[in-house]
């Protein structure tokens, strides 16, 4: 490997979490607490300190990998999941499994990876080591639940994975270059190699968005995950495949569609929902579907709404996440249905998850007023009258469960005897931090829209918006208390798309244990001995036949042979010197003879 470039001033912030994270297993209490902040808090600074340009260059092979483009694009995607991995880390330095930690540090370092990376392969190094240790955040909940979902989750992953890899392949073959740059796909099948290369990159994108139908893995392994490890799942999975679809397909009209139907789709099953988490994991589909419909409008003034919308929900998702998994550490469930009258006991946290509901819902001083505001006005400015309008019944969803349902049922609901108590002092550290990103972004914006792509001059607090959104809330608010008795949960888990995969498994195995296994036994298998195993092993026989009587005989008699012929020679050496005399007069006698004999 030979190093073509290296700024001094460049320090790669993956460092920090995949070399730092090492040392781990090796210290313990508050050495190893301190420790882990104080990674985290210099990845972040190596964050602010990076220049923009392109470092960390080296020729491997006959590939040159860049591991570090800087731009504003990866910057502020590298802001936002340094600070993430800050919060994240405090919200689990209680933690003592130190697998489970060492799966965060590598999770968030891969993600910073995928966020630098300034080619294919480089990216997709980064991007498998996301996937493989983001799976061991679920098997550490070490319930049998979790180990099942974590295999279907890492099966979705590698598949995903393996797509990206073959449409990497075929631009490689194509342009001779694996430097990442924009090729936005048109249509819905590709119709030669080289949007076939587009189409399988975007495949193995959306995957990782979890677009429908590629995303039942979701809603079943961020709730199976342990309490901390959902809290970075939150963060990074669905917001690096948002970053990749803005590098290389924005533009690309069939996303639109797709980020539609997610938004949709999940504010629905959230709706269904009894597990807070799972609702949750449910409606992260949904602000996604927000982004991906942005990235393909891909204006900039979408571009700049999908970037400052993903720094948004990252923060108020991984809120959301860490309210309700306190609840599930100190009381044991985040089903609704058991769930109710915990304001008495644990009201800072009910705070805290209220500003996370209120943030994602869009209301005014929060976050995602601001964020999803921009991104949903830039199809009102292209005339896409239809996605805007389906945009904002989305709006109204989210509200509807995340503001309002999560928070009745398990703060305000019938006290149903279960009573718990304020969480750690860091997982409380790590709420208050989140909350006042989420305050204060919806307040002072400014300085997150300095980190956009591109400048926007976008205005959200406008008289007619502010009344707009204001009306959407409160009707939906209204209509909430009227119909609180058909949106009461059902303890229940809803398939979706992930119905047809599990049905097919099912036909699968009962294909391979009933018919395949029996047609091996009774014909397969006796074809296969008369033809194959019967003549092969008869052949082996004389061979074998071959080798003990003919070599092996040949072999031993040579050497039974060779012990005969010395034996009689051993009769010679009797030790007297006359018989030595004797027999070296013989061989002169014989050797005259010959001389006489032969002329």
């Amino acid at each position: 490997m030979k190093i073509i470039t290296m700024s001094k001033i460049f320090i790669h912030p993956s460092v920090f979490f995949i070399l730092g994270g090492l040392l781990i297993p090796f210290l313990r209490g508050r050495a190893k607490q301190s420790y882990m902040v104080v990674m985290a808090l210099l990845a972040f600074l190596a964050v602010v300190i990076m220049p923009h340009g392109t470092y960390g260059i080296y020729e491997f092979l006959e590939w040159q990998l860049t591991f570090g483009n800087v731009d504003k694009l990866s910057k502020v995607f590298a802001y936002i999941f340094s600070i993430m991995g800050v919060i994240g880390i405090i919200y689990s330095i209680h933690v003592d499994n130190d697998g489970e930690i060492l799966a965060a540090f590598y999770y968030v370092g891969g993600a910073l990876g995928v966020t630098l990376a300034g080619d294919f392969l480089t990216l997709f190094l980064f991007w498998e080591i996301m996937a493989f240790s983001s799976v061991f955040l679920i098997w550490h909940r070490k319930t049998e639940f979790s180990v099942e979902v974590g295999f279907r989750y890492l099966l979705w992953h590698v598949t995903g994975g393996l797509i990206l890899l073959a449409g990497i392949i075929i631009k490689y073959n194509l342009s001779g270059d694996l430097t990442i740059n924009h090729f936005p796909f048109h249509g819905w099948w590709p119709a030669d190699l080289q949007s076939l290369a587009s189409f399988l990159i975007i495949i193995g994108f959306i995957i990782n968005a979890a677009v429908p139908p590629f995303g039942a893995w979701l809603p079943d392994a961020y709730p199976a995950a342990t309490v901390t490890g959902a809290v970075f799942m939150s963060a990074f999975t669905t917001k690096t495949a948002v970053y990749a679809l803005i590098r290389v397909c924005a533009g690309s009209e069939i996303l639109i569609i797709l980020g539609v139907v997610m938004a949709i789709y999940g504010v629905v099953y959230a709706v269904l929902e009894n597990d807070a988490r799972r609702l949750l994991a449910y409606h992260i589909i949904s602000q996604v579907g927000y982004m991906v419909a942005g990235v393909g409008l891909g204006t900039q003034m979408a571009i700049n709404g999908v970037v400052a919308h993903a720094f948004c929900h990252i923060l108020y998702k991984s809120l959301l996440f860490m309210g309700t998994g306190s609840v599930l550490y100190m009381v044991g469930t985040t089903k609704l249905t058991e769930l109710g009258g915990l304001y008495k006991t644990m009201p800072r946290t009910m705070i805290y998850t209220i500003i996370g509901g209120l943030s994602i819902s869009a209301f005014p001083l929060f976050s995602g007023f601001v964020s999803k505001s921009m991104t949903v006005a830039a199809f009102g400015e292209e005339h896409l009258t239809w996605a805007f309008l389906l945009l904002m019944l989305a709006s109204a969803g989210t509200f509807l469960h995340t503001g309002l349902k999560i928070p009745y049922f398990i703060w305000f609901g019938k006290d149903r005897g279960i009573k718990g108590k304020e969480p750690p002092w860091n997982m409380e550290l790590a709420m208050i931090i989140g909350s006042l990103f989420c305050i204060g972004l919806g307040v002072f914006y400014q300085p997150l829209y300095l980190l956009l792509p591109y400048t926007t001059n976008f205005k959200p607090y406008t008289l007619y918006h502010i009344s707009e959104t204001l009306q959407l809330l409160l009707f939906t608010q209204l209509g909430f208390f009227f119909l609180i008795k058909k949106l009461w949960c059902e303890n229940s888990i809803s398939l979706d798309t992930d119905w047809l995969p599990r049905k097919c498994a099912k036909v699968l195995m009962w294909f391979t244990n009933k018919p395949l296994s029996k047609l091996e036994y009774n014909y397969i298998g006796e074809l296969y001995e008369f033809i194959i195993q019967k003549p092969i092993m008869r052949v082996a026989y004389y061979f074998m036949k071959i080798d003990t009587v003919v070599v092996d005989g040949t072999i031993n008699g040579i050497g039974k042979l060779a012990m005969t012929c010395s034996q009689k020679i051993q009769n010679v050496q009797s030790g007297k010197i006359q018989h030595y005399a004797m027999i070296m007069l013989a061989g002169v006698i014989v050797l005259i003879i010959i001389g006489v004999v032969l002329p």
